[in-house]
């Protein structure tokens, strides 16, 4: 439970300081605008948070800057010949006005979308958003399974969610993973690297070496693919410190 909200100043940095129930400080910048956020036990001391702020400076600075420089997708308007992504190609989309129920279908390298005649761009978005959602848990499954048996842990449910500020989350205690939709879009080996990521985390919470030492284990290559991603022009996710 928060019971407490303040703000640190340094320099043309401002911070926001949220208190909660937690045992370890956990630092965050957000994109797109670089916003810094940090999440601290109860007991510890605002003056102990500015000194933790301060010593991880240069991290801040390098993760805005990154942020600013990092590529933006163009706003889509769901028109014919226009580019969308799925599982990391490149499709041309081709929208079929019709009498009939929306749809999406793939020939060669064309996603044609059914829609009818009067469907405003946001629908269009929603029909798509639909059969992506579709496709991603077709493969969610499978990725799962092998990962399970792999760490001797359960999944108890896992669903797909627009997210804008992670790729993914886990409920430890009801064994529940959340994946973000826009990994769809993304080749499959970065599904497979994200569901791993917060499977992990049915074993242990934090970011520590027990941690990474599974993935190092499981997924020797998983640093390359959490850069990669970080490259990716998404624009809404971040990774916490």
């Amino acid at each position: 439970m928060i019971i407490k909200s303040d703000r640190i100043k340094l320099g043309s940095i401002s911070l926001e300081v949220i208190r909660k129930d937690i045992r370890n400080v956990h630092l965050s910048v957000y994109p797109p605008t670089g916003r810094v956020r940090i999440a601290a036990p109860m007991r510890m001391k605002l003056e102990t948070v500015r000194v933790f702020a301060i010593s991880k400076l240069g991290w801040i600075k390098k993760q805005q800057n990154r942020f600013r420089n990092q590529k933006r997708e163009t706003a889509r308007e769901y028109l014919t010949r226009e580019s969308h992504y799925y599982f990391g190609k490149r499709f041309l989309l081709k929208v079929i006005e019709c009498n009939c129920a929306p749809t999406v279908k793939i020939k060669h390298n064309i996603l044609e979308m059914y829609v009818r005649p009067d469907a405003s761009k946001s629908k269009k978005k929603e029909v798509l958003d639909q059969w992506y959602r579709e496709r991603l848990k077709e493969q969610v499954p499978e990725i799962i399974s092998k990962y399970e048996k792999a760490l001797k842990v359960s999944v108890a449910s896992f669903g797909i969610k627009k997210m804008r500020t992670k790729w993914g989350t886990c409920n430890s205690e009801a064994k529940r993973i959340w994946l973000n939709l826009e990994l769809v879009k993304k080749p499959l080996h970065y599904v497979e690297y994200i569901t791993l990521h917060e499977m992990v985390h049915l074993i242990e919470r934090r970011h520590n070496s027990i941690f990474t030492a599974y993935l190092n284990k499981i997924m020797p290559q998983w640093k390359s693919y959490k850069e990669e991603l970080n490259r990716a022009p998404l624009g809404h996710v971040n990774w916490d410190y």
